[in-house]
């Protein structure tokens, strides 16, 4: 589906077009068409690639989609891979993809599964005429930019779940409940490790050392991009870290209360072993036993099991097995 398809000159929003008169426009050297789509048909993409004479191979990655994050050079042009990452009402995560196609003269946007769009980086661009005068470039980091800068709220939003669910560990909350959290919040911080830890290297090719034609002149700017991964990239990996301390604590918590329950039971077998052996003595009816006709041998039997189970509890009970 088509979302804009507008002409720019200088900086400064020229006119929108149909997407019939592309052409015209990419072929005059102080304009470019900034064209967006979202959930494009293969007919679209088709009718975009004839206008703007797109790679075929950049045309086949978009039209399949589910490409890892990249960036990647066809001659003068350069196409670009970003996942976008957003949450629903459950806290879940779910990842959607841009696929950025720029020229000298052009830039095409499709983004697929994305409910948020980029209009807002659109409106930033023409408000800033200095910056648009670059072309096509800028609005390709005003892109990458926006994308990379949405992964921050939902890493902070990772940082929370995290802080509650060890709160939780230490609350005597269910431990199997704990894992189950904190295995579905590892898979969430891999979600967007994958998402971020590939575009670290392709960004890093816009800056350092050869820079494609289209990017010279932007240094600055994918260097900002690249610091804005890098400082991404180290908190997710620092949470990983955290979620797998918070398993182990988690871990040594249960080994624990088996522990505890363990000295419990064999306080417990340890009393009634008392009674069972003393009963099991007098209970073996041989002729001849000491006191089995004295008159007080059943109420001294008994007393003794009792005190014996008495003394073995107020000694378990102090040293906290009971």
């Amino acid at each position: 589906m088509l979302i804009n398809c507008v002409v720019y000159q200088e900086g400064r929003v020229l006119k929108e077009i149909d997407p019939r008169e592309i052409s015209d426009y990419v072929s005059r050297s102080e304009c470019f068409v900034w064209v967006a789509l979202r959930d494009p048909s293969e007919t679209e993409l088709r009718e975009m690639q004839k206008e703007f004479g797109l790679h075929e191979l950049a045309v086949e990655d978009a039209r399949h989609g589910h490409q890892r994050p990249k960036i990647e050079e066809y001659g003068d042009s350069l196409f670009a891979v970003l996942h976008t990452v957003e949450t629903n009402g459950a806290g879940e995560l779910y990842t959607g993809e841009l696929d950025i196609f720029v020229g000298r003269n052009y830039v095409l946007t499709a983004r697929n599964h994305t409910e948020r769009g980029f209009q807002d980086v659109r409106k930033r661009s023409e408000r800033e005429p200095e910056l648009l005068r670059h072309g096509a470039s800028y609005v390709l980091y005003a892109l990458m930019d926006a994308v990379v800068d949405r992964y921050f709220p939902v890493l902070d939003a990772l940082e929370v779940e995290l802080e509650s669910i060890e709160r939780q560990i230490f609350a005597n909350k269910s431990p199997r409940a704990n894992i189950e959290a904190l295995y579905g919040l590892k898979q969430k911080l891999m979600t967007l490790k994958h998402t971020v830890a590939p575009l670290l290297e392709a960004v890093g090719r816009l800056f350092g050392g050869r820079v494609p034609p289209l990017c010279a002149g932007m240094s600055d700017y994918f260097r900002d991009v690249y610091d804005h991964l890098v400082r991404l990239n180290q908190t997710a990996d620092s949470i990983r870290e955290m979620l797998t301390t918070a398993i182990s604590v988690n871990l040594s918590l249960i080994t624990l209360q088996e522990g505890e329950v363990t000295k419990r039971l064999a306080a417990y077998g340890a009393m009634v072993a008392v009674p069972t052996m003393i009963g099991g003595i007098y209970g073996m009816n041989f002729q001849h036993m000491p006191e089995l006709h004295w008159q007080f041998g059943y109420p001294l039997a008994l007393a003794l099991m009792f005190g014996i189970d008495a003394l073995l509890f107020w000694r378990f009970r102090r040293a906290g097995w009971l």
